[in-house]
This record gives C-alpha cells, sequence and structure tokens, in this order.
C-alpha cells in the first residue's frame, strides 16, 4: 500500500490520485494528513505538500488541488527527459514539476471553461489548447508521465507493488447517415433526385436510380463488411447509429423506417450499439431521453454510451446532460479535424466538474483519431503513418486506443480509399 501524506485532501486531490494510481498504474493507495501516521507506515510513501517531512518521496505541490473554481492560471512550459511538462516544483523535488496538478489540468479540461471563441457548432478549438500551441497533442502525455513516475518510485521502493495494464483497441462507426439514397422517403429522394440533375452531377444521379431500383447497393450500406472486417481481425467495435428526426444538421434515415430499425437491429446482434445523439438534442434533455428510449426500444437492451453530433461538447453542461439522460459513458472526447490526445490521456476517465468539485458518474473514453481529421493528408501512406504514430505512443503505455470512422466516409470515394485504409488500420493497430 502507497501512502500519500498531504496537506489537505480535497475532492480533486483524490480524483486525480485515484486515476494516476489505481486506474493507471495499479497501485493501492491510501492518503493521510496526519504527520505521525506517515512516520510510522513502513511502505511506499509520497509526500505531497510544500515540504518534505522527510527523507521520503517528495512532490512539491501546486495550489491547483486546493483551490476552487477557475482561476487564470500562467502555464510555463519545461522539459523532463524529453517530455513536455509544466508546474514547475524546484530542486527539493523528486520530479521537476506537479505531476498532479498538471494532470489534473488537462484531464478536467481546464483550458475549455478558460475565455475562448467557439466555432459555428460551439466547439472548442483545438487551436486554442496547450497540447496544440505546444506541439504535445499527438502524446499521451498523462500517461507518460504516470509510467515515469512509476519507474522512479520503483527506484526508490524496489517492493512497490503494482498491476499492470494491457494495450486495447476499439473501432467506433459512426452513423449519422445510414444510407446515400435508400429508405429517405419520396419527397426527400425525390428532392435529392432533382437537385443533382440541376447540379449536372450526372455519375450521382446514376447511383441514385440505380440504388433505387435494386440495381446497386447504397454505398452507405456497408455495415456488415465492416463486421466482417472486426470479426476477422478480432476487434472490439461499437456502431453509433444516430435515431433522431429529420432537421437541418440531422439528416438520417427516418426512426420510424421499419428497414432502418432492422438494420440496427441486425448489427447489435454482432457489435455494440450506442446512440449518436443528433444535434437538435444537444441542448434539448427531454429529446435526448427520447432518442435513447427509443434506440434501446428497437435493439431490446440498456444504452448505456452516447457521442454527441460533430463531436460537439460544452463542458461542463453536456455532460450534465449525458448524466440526467441516464448515460454512464460518452465517446465524444477529441477533436474532429485535428488527430491526437484531447484530454492529453488515452485511458478512459470520469469527468470532473470544477464548479460543482465533485467526480461526475460519467466515463469518458477519449478518441484519439477522427477520420475527418485525416483528410488533410495528401494520400493513403500518410493518413495511415499519421495513425500509426498515436497507436504507437498509445501502445507504449498500453492505453486504450480508440478511433472514430463513419461509414459514410468509408463508403464513398475518395483519393485515400477509406475502404482499404480503414482495413489497413484494423490490421495494425490491434496488436
Amino acid at each position: 500500500m502507497l501512502l500519500i501524506y498531504t496537506h489537505k485532501i480535497t475532492h480533486r486531490f483524490s480524483y486525480i490520485m485515484r486515476h494516476i494510481f489505481t486506474t493507471i498504474l495499479g497501485i493501492e493507495v491510501t492518503y493521510t494528513t496526519k504527520v505521525e501516521d506517515f512516520i510510522k507506515h513502513t511502505g511506499p510513501k509520497i509526500t505531497y505538500t510544500k515540504q518534505p517531512l522527510q527523507n521520503e518521496f517528495f512532490v512539491r505541490s501546486n495550489d491547483l488541488l486546493f483551490e476552487q473554481g477557475i482561476n487564470d492560471i500562467q502555464i510555463y512550459l519545461a522539459d523532463w527527459e524529453g517530455t513536455p511538462c509544466f508546474f514547475a516544483t524546484g530542486d527539493r523535488s523528486n520530479l521537476p514539476f506537479d505531476i498532479f496538478s498538471a494532470s489534473f489540468y488537462l484531464l478536467s479540461r481546464y483550458e475549455e471553461y478558460l475565455p475562448h471563441v467557439k466555432d459555428m457548432h460551439g466547439r472548442f478549438s483545438p487551436k486554442d489548447s496547450l497540447a496544440f500551441q505546444n506541439d504535445f497533442l499527438e502524446k499521451p502525455l498523462v500517461d507518460m508521465w504516470a509510467q515515469k513516475l512509476l519507474s522512479a518510485l520503483k527506484e526508490k521502493f524496489k517492493d512497490l507493488k503494482h498491476k499492470p495494464r494491457n494495450y486495447s483497441y476499439t473501432s467506433i462507426i459512426d452513423v449519422s447517415s445510414s444510407h446515400c439514397f435508400a429508405h429517405r422517403g419520396f419527397v426527400r429522394g425525390m428532392s435529392g433526385f432533382l437537385f443533382d440533375l440541376a447540379s449536372l452531377k450526372i455519375r450521382r444521379v446514376f447511383d441514385r436510380v440505380s440504388v433505387s431500383v435494386n440495381l446497386k447497393k447504397d454505398p452507405y450500406d456497408n455495415f456488415f463488411e465492416l463486421i466482417e472486417l472486426h470479426r476477422k481481425n478480432k476487434v472490439k467495435g461499437m456502431f453509433f447509429f444516430q435515431f433522431a428526426e429529420y432537421s437541418t444538421y440531422d439528416k438520417n434515415v427516418s426512426p420510424n423506417n421499419n428497414k432502418f430499425k432492422h438494420l440496427i437491429k441486425s448489427v447489435a446482434d454482432y457489435d455494440k450499439v450506442s446512440l449518436s445523439c443528433s444535434y437538435s438534442s444537444f441542448n434539448d434533455i427531454a429529446l435526448l431521453k427520447e432518442e435513447k428510449k427509443n434506440l434501446a426500444n428497437v435493439i431490446n437492451r440498456p444504452v448505456g454510451s452516447s457521442r454527441m453530433r460533430y463531436n460537439r461538447v460544452d463542458i461542463p453542461e453536456t455532460y450534465r446532460n449525458l448524466i440526467e439522460a441516464g448515460f454512464t459513458d460518452d465517446y465524444t472526447m477529441g477533436y474532429t479535424h485535428e488527430i491526437g490526445f484531447r484530454a492529453g490521456t488515452c485511458t478512459p476517465f470520469y469527468f470532473y466538474d470544477i464548479p460543482l468539485e465533485v467526480q461526475q458518474p460519467i466515463k469518458i473514453h477519449p478518441f484519439a483519431v477522427h477520420d475527418y481529421g485525416l483528410l488533410k493528408y495528401r494520400n493513403r501512406t500518410e493518413a495511415f503513418s499519421a495513425v500509426e504514430r498515436l497507436y504507437l505512443e498509445t501502445k507504449k503505455v498500453n492505453g486504450k486506443f480508440i478511433t472514430v470512422f463513419s461509414n459514410e466516409l468509408i463508403g464513398g470515394e475518395s483519393k485515400l480509399n477509406w475502404k482499404k485504409l480503414y482495413s489497413n488500420i484494423l490490421k495494425r493497430v490491434n496488436v
């Protein structure tokens, strides 16, 4: 048992200690504010305060874990044996920075509470993030720091016991448009046909007609090909279906369409099916609950996982809404157009609500790759290399690698050949 002495045990303190030691490192940990208990302890121990007590392992604390609310914090980047870090500690500390406050800063998404300009969908821009501005977005820093901390502790405490974790991979298929042409109803189908004809999109007109008379399969209807790819590569797959009425940003097949319902039920027989929440439900808890209930009725099992349309996350409101709607897990933490680790980690973590100063009962599963973030690469080789970099970083720390691809891009025509790229990625990253 590792004992940590500190001058004050706060919610922030216990939250980050549990995550670093229990979740990432597999070390049993307990805390004390009593000096006599700390001195009597004969096992491994850490002092986390302003001054060391004896000759123990000492990490000089920043004030962040003992504050409340949001303050204007100045961040200065430093280097720890080739790894970026911040919140420097000084010479007496066994670590050159406060790993616990720095980890809390990244995991809590502290910077997303600070003043910033949102994009047209109300999203935090990656370009405003500390990680993007300091070129460490592609590194799971929290996990890297934790592994370096473990090495330092094992050097100090030879008999320190910890439970190693294993690397894992999850492939998410985001289904906001299950079909390109099929099952869209007469009015939407005819409107699309006339628009394509007026725009002289002859190839698209031909494809649309071919699908409508069953001469050709809908290009987005690749679900069982993807399921077979998952089975062949022994990959854990999750399909997030949008199950909502038509709106400006929600254009999937109607949830009343029986063929669409049958498709969802069929996919759920092979891989886990969860909810891709509609754009309209973003600030409408009643609608969010309705979409969740309707999807659960189709697959005849509870729906506990969510993804927000366009990766829209407004912290902390989005997670509060998801909790109220009964979700336990969310897979939205990441950027649409930039690959990397938005929260600085490749380990699922519970959301910490700073205004309420409490750990909320929803687990965030951060993804590292969204397929739209690969559009900037010139060819399939470059895109594959970018994904491989993130995979290798995750593998080094035995984290959880999560990618998000859409049936829409995989089924579309592109210079990247999405289907082949996706297949190559599955072969590479699930080892």
